[in-house]
């Protein structure tokens, strides 16, 4: 039960980290404040407006639903009781210009079957060696790094041991093109399986091999969210209301406040000062090392935590009728050569041939009639500033490429429709327009990634840019993070008062019928 004696928690941000940690402060008893910039919840998870309904220009797939379950039924709810989450069997299609395609499944046989098919019985081999050692990855990977607080090295490296089928992809330097080189001899399933890495920023001829095991985490399952993404965050935000948490939008925060070498407070861009236990930062943590909440938080992270910069994207959200293609919800449209993408892309220009992906957003049941929503991915350097006539350039690499699919659609959409690097640097302040926070690319990378904790006692970390890293349910894992530091802190600096809020809140629990924090 929370009172004025409650710790309290300041929350920056309401993206999935920031609304995780939420959730989770509130079930165990803290008062919970969240402060949003804009108008609504999601944080990079947003959506744009067209002539068939809000339609989404950020995350467009959720996997390992699990995460969202485990939070709901923290709370004492279901999940399913507010969300229609329909599952994807068929996790995506893929086309390329010689006039070939392929989907691939959740189920490894079906996935199996259609590779034979398309690339022959050698092909099928080598798939299904691919998600073997996939598979093995993620096992060895899953509680040492992705499920723990931090990554525990030494429980990886036993678990590699143990299963040395992997060791072939943990070679340092060793990148995923170079490693799906060695693994599949037809380019298109090196191309196609190259572009996991793209999911968290990187690029496949930079990105180390064990990216691999993202694969995996797809295969598990995919579910598309009926109206949209964007219904998560907002459902996400609704529990968070229900557990007590207050929520203000179109609020800015502008200094984190600190006395005695830790944080006290955030002072608003109105003026406002908030009091507090502690703060959870829900941004890109490039932000705090400029500078953007002062300086005690500018100091609280080494730069190696944000820096070098992942990848960014242009990003059209729009509405039309499609013509030509066989789309399903989750399609992707390869480029003739990677190195036509990536090569420009690192050397901060716009590929000169683009791959192309595109959610059809209305398409989980089927073929729909009339204007439906689509939203188009092309990968970008991450940038600041937006060049003349960049607009013109990213439409005529899009739709001309597309058409060569023969694919169309009845009518162009507006430049308003178009999400730039420079947008989401706008968007996303500090960010300097990367998606993704910190560059997969290089060995460790993934082990550079910042924790929950920060050098600064009472500043707390969560979003895709901390450690477990970019994803939905990997930024919502972050909370999670976040929230058990804060509570482990808060227990040790004061116990007697944090043991009779969680004892109130176990009482409160009884009474209602909800379940108490676990």
């Amino acid at each position: 039960m929370k009172d004025r004696f409650s710790p309290k928690v300041i929350v920056v941000g309401a993206g999935m980290g920031g609304l995780s940690a939420a959730i989770r402060l509130a079930a165990a008893g803290l008062s919970v404040t969240v402060i949003e910039t804009q108008d609504s919840p999601g944080g990079k998870m947003r959506s744009l407006p067209s002539a068939a309904g809000p339609v989404d220009a950020g995350p467009t797939v959720l996997t390992l639903r699990s995460v969202f379950d485990t939070l709901f039924d923290l709370a004492g709810e279901r999940l399913d009781d507010h969300l229609h989450l329909i599952s994807q069997p068929t996790l995506a299609r893929h086309w390329w210009l010689d006039g070939s395609s392929l989907d691939l499944f959740t189920d490894p046989e079906a996935s199996a079957a259609a590779i034979a098919s398309f690339a022959g019985p050698k092909a099928e081999a080598q798939f299904r060696r691919l998600n073997s050692l996939s598979t093995q990855l993620y096992t060895a990977f899953d509680a040492p790094m992705m499920q723990a607080a931090k990554p525990a090295l030494g429980a990886i490296a036993w678990n590699a041991l143990r299963m040395p089928g992997a060791w072939p992809s943990l070679q340092p330097g060793l990148t995923l093109a170079q490693f799906l080189a060695r693994s599949f001899d037809d380019p298109r399933l090196q191309q196609l399986f190259g572009r996991y890495a793209t999911y968290v920023g990187g690029a496949p001829n930079l990105s180390p091999a064990v990216l691999a095991l993202i694969w995996q985490a797809e295969a598990r399952g995919v579910w598309a969210v009926e109206g949209g993404m964007h219904r998560l965050a907002a459902a996400l935000a609704a529990l968070a209301e229900r557990q007590g948490v207050t929520l203000e939008y179109g609020r800015t925060v502008r200094r984190i406040d600190r006395q005695s070498g830790r944080v006290t407070g955030v002072v608003l861009s109105d003026g406002r000062v908030l009091k507090c236990d502690a703060v959870v930062f829900n941004g890109d943590p490039a932000g705090l090392l400029a500078g953007l909440l002062g300086n005690g938080p500018q100091q609280a992270l080494p730069p190696s935590a944000a820096h070098p910069r992942s990848l960014s994207a242009w990003v059209w959200a729009f509405a039309a009728t499609p013509s030509g293609a066989d789309l399903i919800h989750h399609n992707v449209f390869f480029g003739s050569d990677p190195a036509r993408e990536f090569g420009p892309i690192a050397r901060g220009q716009m590929p000169d041939e683009a791959t192309l992906y595109i959610c059809a957003q209305d398409r989980h049941h089927g073929t729909p009639t009339g204007p439906e929503r689509f939203e188009i991915i092309m990968n970008a350097p991450a940038k600041t500033s937006q060049p003349l006539g960049e607009i013109d350039q990213c439409r005529a690499r899009t739709f001309p490429q597309l058409a060569r699919f023969g694919l169309s659609f009845d009518q162009p959409p507006a430049d308003s429709a178009l999400t730039t690097p420079a947008g989401f640097s706008a968007l996303h302040p500090g960010s300097q327009g990367a998606i993704y926070g910190r560059s997969p690319q290089g060995t460790l990378a993934s082990f550079q990634r910042p924790g929950a904790r920060t050098r600064l006692p009472g500043l707390y970390l969560a979003g895709g840019g901390a450690h477990p890293g970019a994803g939905v349910p990997m930024a919502a894992l972050s909370g999670k993070h976040a929230a058990e530091a804060i509570l482990s802190d808060l227990t040790s600096a004061s116990p007697s008062r944090l043991t009779d809020t969680l004892g109130g809140m176990s009482m409160a629990s009884r009474t209602t019928g909800r379940a108490p924090s676990r």
